[in-house]
């Protein structure tokens, strides 16, 4: 079990689907992920699970033990490590990018033939569910009702934050500015935005970043980083602050060369995993876990002004029960309730010091990303189309997919008046 463990907690599930696959057969990695962390957090798996998990852990052992093109070993620990800083922007040195580009090179050979030497596709459209589940997006639904809920991001069809909230929001955004590593105002200071979520916001986001750093309208001063995670859900999140999770972001931002105190702005998008509960129960219960993680983000970033919150993708491709349809969709109104609790003036959601202990910071929306599969969204014509989906789950984004989530955000944080404040070269 140790074996697996270090595979899929220590390189996290981004670099482990990029450089694991098992010899003379496909792992769903991002299963047997999800399978160790139910046992790791108590669950009884079935016997299936159970045999699937120890077909996982032979298939790492078998890939630790394959020589690479070259004839020599590949270290998959130190390549999958950075394959991770490779897809978040840094710039390897001489010798890593070296060594991640022999890695890719074995990979490459390896995943090229099967049995009997037939060539393997690693790549191909989603193949499970329905190109539409007959949802209507939040963003639509106005004053019709889901579930005893109506619509708009904000609640009452409107998808704008009510006035005083935004006149909130303006307050809070204009204090963001360039912080030294003490978190004092400094010309040469630097403005964080951190990514805090699971697998596929760490996917989605490391490819924002890449797009963002390239963009000449972003502020030299604002420092991307991707602290989401693969298999890091809500709960994970919650759970502690001396966690592996926030170990991790910690390493990231050193990586960065930045400090907490220098973090101001998080894109925050989570999901819990296997939800099974009616609706609005699994709801409440992923709002309970982001209210959790609001706090220790407030805790351990006290210059942190501004949270966007994000919710899930298109799930209706789903072969798994990861977080299928129509959890994927009901995870909006958990990210809604948190925001109009804030508005109304919930002391466990309080930003305002004026107002008692703050515990959070101030919460807007970010872009929606959900669109009901392939029927075009009415504002902007968006859509999700199987090839925007990983065939082997139909839940992960492929590269199609984290493509339009990075431009959504992208667009996002350079038209929004209030977020060209911190973001843009020339607000």
């Amino acid at each position: 079990m140790k074996t697996l463990h270090h595979l899929l907690i220590a390189l996290g599930l981004a670099c482990a689907v990029a450089f694991a696959a098992e010899q003379g057969g496909d792992i769903d990695f991002n299963r047997a992920r999800e399978i160790f962390q139910r046992k790791q957090n108590g669950e009884t798996i079935s016997a299936d699970d159970q045999a699937y998990l120890q077909k996982a852990m032979q298939a790492h052992q078998r890939q630790q033990q394959v020589p690479n093109a070259g004839g020599g070993d590949i270290d998959w620990q130190r390549a999958g490590e950075l394959h991770r800083r490779a897809q978040s922007g840094e710039k390897l040195s001489a010798e890593d990018q070296a060594y991640y580009e022999k890695a890719k090179a074995a990979r490459q050979q390896r995943e090229g033939k099967g049995k009997g030497g037939e060539q393997r596709a690693a790549t191909g459209p989603a193949t499970g569910g329905k190109d539409s589940v007959g949802l209507t997006p939040l963003t639509e639904l106005g004053a019709a009702k889901y579930k005893g809920e109506d619509g708009g991001l904000y609640g009452g069809g409107k998808n704008e934050p009510p006035p005083a909230h935004a006149a909130a929001a303006k307050k809070e955004l204009a204090k963001i500015q360039p912080l030294d590593a003490e978190g004092k105002p400094s010309a040469d200071g630097k403005v964080v935005l951190l990514s805090v979520g699971m697998s596929n916001t760490t996917q989605e986001f490391s490819r924002f970043k890449q797009l963002a750093d390239a963009d000449p309208e972003k502020s030299s001063k604002l420092v991307i980083v991707d602290g989401a995670q693969g298999g890091q859900a809500a709960a994970q999140w919650a759970a502690s602050s001396d966690s592996r999770v926030w170990q991790t972001a910690d390493e990231r931002m050193k990586t960065a060369g930045v400090s907490d105190k220098q973090v101001q702005v998080v894109w925050l998008k989570q999901a819990n995993i296997r939800p099974t509960e009616e609706f609005p129960a699994h709801a409440k219960k992923l709002a309970a876990d982001v209210t959790m993680i609001l706090h220790l983000l407030k805790a351990k970033f006290p210059n942190l002004r501004v949270a966007y919150l994000g919710s899930r993708i298109y799930a209706g491709y789903a072969t798994t029960q990861l977080n299928p349809e129509p959890f994927s969709y009901e995870g909006a109104f958990a990210m809604r309730w948190l925001i109009q609790d804030q508005i109304k003036g919930d002391a466990q959601l309080n930003y305002d010091p004026a107002r008692g202990e703050v515990k959070s910071p101030l919460l807007l929306w970010g872009p929606y990303l959900w669109g009901d599969g392939m029927k075009p969204r009415k504002s902007d014509g968006f859509t999700w189309t199987r090839n925007d989906l990983v065939p082997g789950d139909g839940t992960h984004p492929s590269p199609a997919g984290r493509q339009k989530v990075a431009e959504l955000l992208l667009k996002f944080f350079k038209s929004d008046a209030g977020a060209r404040t911190w973001f843009a070269a020339k607000p």
